[in-house]
């Protein structure tokens, strides 16, 4: 068993960043942190004042005027170093959520993983897609046109509580790499890593006001967004959130990169290879306890496929054990907060109500111990009705419903049809023809074969459709479009 000992033992009330100092805040409302496993407080967010997120934005703008007239290879190398900070202290990183998100150890793990391809995309960039374009003799005599690419100046960017690390990569580094500086408000649930990697930025050298971090709850969130400064607003969350921050993009003339929530189906066909497709599934459905853009949240198998794959999937389920992620028996963590442990508890009482039947009943999952945090075990229902809540709403936390279908057609209508989501959809099956129509049938922005967590590489931009992304630009390497913009040049000489 590894040691429980939390990254900090008195965390106290955690600073700001700004201009590339750590500042306390001068706010009394302060907000707890928590240890989900434990239920036990492990430090405090400020809300911080109207006047520390002008000091950030202020930062910001003056590191935006460093940043842009620093060569990309002196970017590169900050990344470089970054990455190399990074590795060298990724067991800290790892304890930090595990300890303030709840996540198993291992998953912690491959949060990092993710965060290092991220920068290593970034530094790509610099040396590849920002490069711009050029085109001579466009007409007779001495014209010629080029293309640039140039950063716009600082943005906000808004990050979740279920991924704070990677969502932090998803913007952070590409900023850095393409010359904008950025203003982050990390959410007030989770935000003891990017605290732990704030610390790392200071020591790569990233420069001053390149990356500032202002720490608080929605309201701060909202004024850092609309500050008449700020030129483009990043944001990975709910649907909820991301169209009120459309909103103010559309009314503040502001770029907007809104990745947003999701309500994915899988597809299981009777071809498919069950007992790996059954693997596959119980990953995506209850990996993080459920709380990723990309969990499964309804599964549809096939015509026959329903006679295995629904007993083989509830057995998996129920093995699985709940605990404190730095304990090695421990398969899965707790939910990251009170308040969405008792949403995904009134989801499960609402489909009963509904006239779901619980084949796995999540709540009498007791493997935890006498653990007092923010538990709920596996829960599959059948029998939902699609007019019900728990089919149609973003539940995110381990809660799967069974729809079977007759035909592939069907599963297609309901992605396309009976959802508001256009996060991803995923197809199990032996078929290529079957899974070709399906990739190019389903209105999505990610689709997995045989896969059941579809996440893009870095290099690769996240996708979403519908209500599952607002904005120009998607985020990670689609930034490029995000935080820069092209300026034409034609020129004629005599």
């Amino acid at each position: 068993m590894m040691s429980n000992n939390y990254v900090s033992n008195e965390l106290g009330i955690l600073p700001n960043y700004i201009n590339g100092e750590f500042v306390y805040s001068k706010s009394s409302d302060l907000l707890p942190i928590y240890n989900p496993a434990f239920d036990e407080v492990i430090g405090y967010v400020p809300n911080s004042t109207d006047e520390e997120i002008d000091a950030a934005v202020e930062a910001a703008l003056q590191g935006f005027e460093q940043m842009r007239k620093l060569p990309p290879s002196d970017r590169v190398k900050l990344l470089l170093k970054l990455r190399e900070l990074i590795i060298a202290n990724s067991d800290v990183l790892a304890r930090a959520l595990v300890n303030n998100h709840g996540r198993t150890y291992d998953e912690a793990v491959g949060e990092i993983k993710r965060t290092l391809e991220n920068i290593e995309a970034a530094a790509s960039i610099a040396y590849t897609l920002a490069k711009g374009e050029l085109m001579i003799n466009i007409e007779t005599g001495i014209i010629d046109e080029y293309l640039i690419r140039e950063p716009l100046g600082a943005f906000a960017i808004l990050t979740p509580f279920n991924i704070p690390l990677h969502a932090w990569s998803s913007f952070i580094p590409y900023a850095i790499a393409l010359g904008a500086s950025t203003v982050l408000k990390p959410s007030e649930i989770t935000p003891l890593v990017v605290y732990e990697v704030s610390k790392l930025m200071k020591q790569a050298g990233i420069p001053k006001g390149a990356v500032n971090i202002i720490h608080g709850g929605p309201t701060v969130g909202e004024k850092l967004a609309r500050h008449k400064d700020i030129v483009g607003i990043g944001f990975i969350g709910s649907t909820r959130v991301a169209r009120k921050l459309y909103e103010i993009a559309g009314q503040e003339g502001k770029r907007a990169s809104l990745n947003a929530g999701s309500k994915n189906v899988t597809v299981v066909m009777p071809d498919a290879d069950m007992e790996k497709t059954v693997q596959a599934i119980i990953s995506s459905y209850f990996g993080m306890s459920g709380q990723r853009c990309f969990a499964g949240s309804i599964l549809a198998p096939v015509g026959k496929a329903r006679d295995f794959i629904v007993n083989a999937f509830v057995e998996k389920a129920s093995k699985i054990r709940l605990g404190y992620g730095l304990q090695n028996d421990v398969d899965m963590g707790p939910l990251a907060y009170r308040a969405h442990q008792q949403r995904v508890l009134n989801y499960i009482g609402r489909g009963e109500e509904d006239g779901g039947r619980l084949l796995l009943d999540g709540r009498q999952n007791k493997t935890y111990g006498d653990l007092k945090g923010y538990f709920v075990g596996p829960t599959i229902f059948t029998d939902i009705p699609e007019s019900s809540p728990v089919h149609k709403d973003d539940i995110f936390g381990p809660v799967a419903t069974i729809h079977p279908v007759d035909t592939l057609d069907e599963a297609i209508d309901l992605i396309n049809n009976k959802t508001i989501y256009g996060h991803t959809a995923v197809i199990f099956t032996s078929n290529p023809k079957v899974a070709r129509d399906f990739t190019l049938s389903v209105n999505v922005g990610h689709v997995g074969i045989n896969i059941g967590i579809p996440q893009p590489i870095s290099y690769f931009p996240l996708g979403g459709r519908k209500q599952s992304f607002f904005g120009g630009a998607h985020s990670r390497f689609d930034t490029l479009r995000f935080f820069t913009d092209h300026k034409i040049v034609v020129s004629r000489w005599w």
